[in-house]
């Protein structure tokens, strides 16, 4: 018996991996996706002749010779987009196909008062409510250029089970329901045309479990005609709290995630695949094998780059890239690293009433993860008609007027012998999503790019003076330049560090990069 621990939103989730038989749960489902038996084994016939084939085996020692494209850790800045069917109910978070179903929970008791009992209205019963006739993603694409983002990652199926492509292994898709149409791909193209670079992710592993909640009482959960969008809705064993997470899929359910997660890549050959929580479970590992062979492989072969984004410990260190949601480090990492964060507060997916971060802690964050070899992926929510918040427009373009001034110190930099300096630091891991306090003047943060060093302070110092400590004598200076002024910087060093006499005028309203020349 193996026990795997994560955090999800704050909740303890410890699972058991033993040894399965299916039940009806399971039963029931692989009857209901039987019509794409076919279609599902030619894909993991190919997947696993793929991975057979290249510089890469499905082995860990083999995948860790793995090296991150330099686009991907140049980029530095990208844009991830949660949008799907629950963005019709506009309630919660993107947890509400879930949640509606948790008696007692806020959005069991809206769903109820709102839309009716959920065995009349379901959450199948969005869908055709889900018509995003004013999505344009070239739109989408002009936007998030503007942002300053460099790569685009679309969730592709999130754990509700729809599938926002054009699937060959499902009729719950938005090319075939709902919006009729590829979102996924015609955002591909928007995207690649605009010049940037695109990602797709996968939430479809907790998709095993999510949808249980519904087995506990009368709901269209518990109807075999659903099974094929809801999932196996596997009960699994409660914790102590009640709370179903304690389920592990069979081989079945394992190989359509293989062959889902695969058709992705054969289809829209995304260079970034990002994969949720629940992958890092015992049974997934040699599934992952597979597609990290196959999807590496396919990109060589292709003469393309290749992107796996991983939580927690499911890959080894060097074979994927590591992800932290909702947090960041607290020093710099050796092997390069991203963290995914939200613009917006209480939901990855739009909802009403929501509340958004400040221009000025976002860029904040973004400088403190690149000072330490990271790069950030920002989430959007649009609405289910396809339009982005003004809220959320609002943040991109300010980080985009930033990140034209100021970029040169962000794209194409490398860490510093020092992530930075200052009194104000960030608690590592998940969930800790801002600084300990306020960042200060006296908070610095380095990056580099061949010999030039730039330094970005978090603030502008009231007395128009800023000391960078650690820049002593030992650090060869030729120039200072205030990145977007034309304003000399007087400046002296002494071994306590670098002084900086600041212009009478700021060049912007959040971080301030110093660009300096060595000698």
């Amino acid at each position: 018996m193996r026990v795997s621990k994560g955090l999800i939103g704050g909740v303890l989730l410890v699972g058991f991996a033993l040894a399965q038989t299916p039940n009806t749960d399971d039963l029931a489902w692989q009857h209901a996706v039987a019509p794409y038996d076919g279609a599902r084994n030619a894909i993991l016939k190919h997947v696993d002749e793929g991975a057979a084939h290249g510089p890469f085996q499905p082995q860990w020692p083999s995948l860790q010779k793995y090296r991150v494209p330099d686009w991907y850790q140049d980029a530095k800045f990208g844009i991830f987009i949660h949008w799907g069917v629950y963005s019709v109910p506009a309630f919660g978070n993107e947890w509400y196909p879930r949640n509606m179903y948790v008696q007692g929970s806020p959005e069991f008791i809206h769903h109820v008062a709102t839309f009716g009992p959920q065995l009349q209205f379901g959450y199948k019963d969005f869908i055709p409510q889900f018509k995003a006739d004013k999505f344009d993603p070239d739109t989408w694409a002009h936007l998030f250029r503007d942002a300053g983002a460099k790569y685009v990652i679309p969730v592709a199926e999130h754990h509700d089970g729809f599938a926002m492509y054009d699937s060959g292994v499902s009729s719950w898709t938005a090319a075939k329901m709902g919006p009729r149409r590829d979102i996924v791909g015609q955002l591909a193209r928007s995207v690649r045309a605009a010049g940037l670079h695109f990602g797709a992710s996968s939430h479809r592993a907790e998709h095993y479990f999510f949808m249980n909640p519904g087995r506990d009482f009368p709901s269209d959960v518990e109807d075999p005609h659903n099974a094929a969008f809801y999932g196996p809705a596997h009960a699994g064993v409660n914790d102590k709290n009640g709370a179903h997470w304690l389920a592990h899929p069979d081989p079945a359910y394992l190989n359509d995630w293989l062959a889902r997660s695969s058709e992705i890549v054969m289809k829209y050959h995304p260079e970034v695949m990002w994969f949720d929580w629940w992958i890092g479970t015992k049974e997934f590992e040699p599934y992952l094998q597979r597609f990290a062979a196959f999807y590496y492989n396919d990109a060589s072969k292709r003469n393309s780059s290749a992107v796996i984004n991983y939580k927690q410990e499911a890959f080894p260190d060097g074979a994927a890239v590591l992800d932290i949601e909702r947090g960041q480090l607290d020093a710099s990492r050796k092997l390069f690293w991203q963290t995914d964060t939200s613009v917006s507060i209480k939901s990855w997916g739009y909802i009403k009433n929501d509340t958004f971060r400040t221009p000025e802690s976002m860029i904040q964050q973004l400088v403190d993860i690149v000072s330490k070899n990271g790069c950030l992926l920002l989430n959007i929510g649009p609405k289910s008609d396809g339009t982005i918040p003004d809220e959320a427009q609002q943040i991109l373009l300010s980080m985009g007027r930033w990140l034209k001034v100021n970029g040169e110190a962000i794209y194409r930099t490398r860490p510093w012998k020092t992530y930075g300096e200052g009194p104000t630091h960030v608690a590592g891991g998940a969930f800790h999503d801002t600084a300990t306090k306020a960042y200060s003047s006296r908070d610095i943060r380095f990056t580099t790019n061949g010999d030039t060093l730039y330094a970005i302070a978090m603030a502008w110092p009231e007395d128009g003076k800023l000391v960078i400590r650690s820049i002593g004598s030992s650090v060869p200076v030729k120039s200072v330049h205030l990145l977007g002024s034309d304003a000399e910087i007087k400046w002296t060093r002494t071994e306590d560090g670098l002084t900086l006499q600041l212009p009478a005028r700021k060049t912007g309203e959040f971080a301030y990069a110093f660009k300096i020349e060595p000698k």
